[in-house]
């Protein structure tokens, strides 16, 4: 039987620059979600109000008897509201095992066992889900302004609405940034990736049922701030110069937003350890 040299050899491969291992994660956390038939299906599905949008403005820019179905700053705030169920439904199936799946293969003691920080670990699946939604909300909505200039064939419609594409791209990362940071939190609480699911899901609809037991309770919409999909519609009105649809002052909507982001972060800190703390 041969003996082969185990001696120490001097490591050859590439050697990347540290903090970077997030990447990593960040790759290949979409590539598996992507190979899933289903959940590329719903990624092609929620482009489909992007196709309805672009035949509206073919449609007015060729056809003067529907110029009045012309695009407006406000259409690309009504475009991303019509996302928000996408918005959903990718959380859920793209999100809600990006931890409970690795708690239940006992993989956090491997991913932090390397040199790995939790803050990179985190970070990399926080960028998985948020990349997704992205996808789903700033990269349509940028396509269907490109869209928009094609057709139009001047930029007389940019130049008057340049502010449209920073409201896109702050009210997109906004609403998938809160979105991420929470359905991440509640993914670390169990290994479950079916009750996670079931919790996020049981989030949005018990703030939403709650606020119109209020709102019929005050006949006000002040109490619009305890759900956090009225809390991004507000702050998404106030972003677009467009009428508050709520009572409640865009700041207070901000800052519960702000309290959620930050509430997530306490959550992933205390869960995401490689060896869990039984007091």
């Amino acid at each position: 039987m041969p003996i082969h040299d185990q001696s120490y050899r001097r490591y050859t491969g590439e050697r990347r620059p540290a903090g970077q291992a997030w990447t990593v994660i960040a790759r290949t956390g979409l590539r598996l979600l992507l190979r899933r038939r289903g959940f590329f299906a719903l990624m092609l599905a929620s482009w489909l109000p992007f196709v309805v949008r672009s035949v509206q403005i073919y449609a007015s820019a060729n056809m003067p008897q529907l110029a009045f179905i012309a695009p407006t700053a406000e259409t690309f705030r009504q475009f991303l509201d019509q996302q928000s169920i996408f918005v959903f439904f990718v959380t859920v199936f793209g999100g809600a095992g990006l931890i409970a799946n690795d708690r239940r293969a006992n993989a956090l003691q491997l991913y932090l066992s390397k040199p790995l920080t939790r803050a990179e670990y985190v970070w990399g699946k926080l960028a998985v889900l948020m990349s997704l939604l992205l996808m789903v909300t700033w990269v349509p909505a940028m396509a269907l302004l490109l869209v928009q200039l094609a057709f139009s064939g001047s930029f007389a419609f940019l130049a008057a609405n340049a502010w449209l594409v920073p409201a896109i791209t702050v009210l997109s990362v906004i609403q998938a940034g809160t979105v991420a940071a929470a359905m991440l939190a509640l993914s670390s609480l169990s290994n479950s990736s079916r009750f996670v699911g079931l919790m996020y899901a049981f989030l949005i609809f018990f703030t939403d049922a709650l606020y119109g037991v209020l709102r019929v309770a005050t006949r006000t919409t002040a109490a619009s701030w305890i759900s956090i999909g009225n809390d991004i519609q507000q702050i998404g009105d106030a972003i677009f110069r467009l009428p508050p649809r709520y009572e409640t002052p865009w700041p207070i909507s901000l800052s519960v937003l702000v309290a959620l982001v930050a509430a997530a972060a306490v959550v992933l800190e205390r869960r995401v350890r490689g060896v869990e703390v039984v007091a």
